[in-house]
């Protein structure tokens, strides 16, 4: 989710959900230790529970970023062995460590031996030419041998060449049972699955076989879904959060936002999808698309956005 799930995100995000965890952006382990730490791995306490994704293959310096993400206050820190893109891959980390488990594992080892926090790998089922059966055994087998909490499966292959980072998202087919296959085998690991799921209710009939889910796209194409979330997945009491105070609550955001200097639309480019398929969500994402961007734009900006929406209409959906 490199540019989409950042601290104004993860923001809005909470205000839909309390209870499910978010993840940041993946951030390279080598900027962790040597670049603007605030600007990197600064975030809201409200946000929690929150993750940190590191990106990277050195376990000392995959350690050391972990070491200053758990001082930071994040829930848990994850390692990226699934993301396709040529920046990745030219870095040596995200889907290419498929190839090299054993690297994979000495990486979570130093990590797990430096901080309290949990340690979790995201992965592929398998990349290029890679048997899907063999691939995600050899992960799976190696990190949990190495003590990672979690390992969380997006369900398809990555082809690191001829395919692009979006292509790999959608081209190389979707394989849940393969998923389901290996939480049978190792039933007392926490197995999670991602990719290609849209609804809540997909989410719960994947949870009939595995530990959790991972939405990524659908939540933040639409991310009314997670409004849902706490109740129908955590079976929590109560009403949903009113996205009327859900905007309310992200003007004030942006409000502060722009006082450290930011702009509105760092803040409202999240939110587009917010009234997804309801009346009024077209006019909604013009005004933030458009009005929101203009310099000295102001969260008097969103408060007219909602205006546009038809909340009687939103509710009832």
């Amino acid at each position: 989710m490199l540019d989409w799930t950042d601290a104004a995100c993860r923001y809005f995000h909470r205000q839909l959900t309390r209870r499910a965890l978010l993840y940041t952006e993946m951030v390279v382990a080598d900027a962790v230790i040597h670049g603007n730490r605030e600007r990197l791995l600064g975030f809201d306490p409200a946000e929690h529970p929150v993750a940190l994704q590191l990106g990277g293959s050195d376990p000392a310096k995959l350690a050391e970023a972990a070491r200053i993400g758990a001082d930071f206050g994040y829930d848990e820190i994850n390692l990226n062995v699934g993301c396709p893109s040529d920046r990745v891959q030219s870095g040596t980390f995200g889907a290419c460590l498929m190839k090299t488990p054993e690297m994979v594992a000495d990486c979570v080892a130093a990590m797990k031996s430096v901080v309290s926090i949990p340690v979790t790998v995201k992965c592929r089922i398998g990349v290029d030419d890679q048997d899907p059966e063999e691939a995600l055994d050899r992960i799976a087998d190696g990190v949990f041998s190495a003590g990672a909490d979690a390992l969380w499966v997006h369900a398809r292959k990555a082809w690191l060449q001829g395919l692009s980072p979006r292509e790999n998202r959608d081209i190389p087919p979707l394989v849940y049972d393969r998923v389901y296959r290996l939480k049978a085998r190792l039933p007392n690991r926490f197995i999670g699955i991602n990719g290609g799921i849209q609804t809540l209710d997909e989410a719960l009939q994947h949870l009939i076989q595995v530990d959790g889910v991972m939405l990524g796209r659908a939540a933040y194409q639409n991310p009314a879904i997670l409004a849902e979330v706490d109740r129908r997945v955590y079976g929590e009491e109560g009403v949903s959060p009113d996205l009327t105070d859900v905007v309310a609550a992200m003007a004030d955001y942006a409000a502060r936002h722009i006082e450290k200097g930011g702009r509105l639309s760092h803040v409202t480019r999240h939110m587009v999808g917010l009234f997804h398929g309801r009346p009024g969500a077209r006019r909604f994402r013009q005004i933030l698309s458009s009005d929101a961007t203009r310099p000295g734009a102001g969260p008097e900006v969103l408060m007219q956005a909602l205006a546009e929406v038809d909340l009687s209409a939103a509710e009832a959906a």
